[in-house]
């Protein structure tokens, strides 16, 4: 699914027509915009977004086997709820 089937899905659920891309839009920024804060977003029910750290490593250039400093940085991960475990699953 995509942003415009998700967007289509909203309006269809809800009834707001045009005014679901927006809301889609605003949610998207808030997490967002919380993940770049370093907040964690728990939606209940669905799962967990949160800023990971990665360390700094040594990696290799896969084309001369050279090894290469990897700087640390922080990335957004997501870590689904149980809920969300048993429906993908089909329980």
């Amino acid at each position: 699914m995509n942003r415009t089937q998700l967007v289509d899905q909203v309006a269809a659920r809800t009834g707001l027509g045009s005014a679901s891309s927006d809301a889609v839009g605003a949610v998207l920024e808030a997490i967002a915009a919380a993940l770049a804060a370093g907040d964690k977003v728990t939606l209940p029910g669905f799962g967990v977004f949160e800023p990971r750290a990665r360390p700094a490593r040594t990696g290799r250039n896969p084309r001369t086997g050279e090894a290469i400093e990897v700087p640390a940085t922080t990335v957004p991960a997501f870590r689904p709820g149980a809920e969300l475990k048993r429906r993908v699953a089909g329980e």
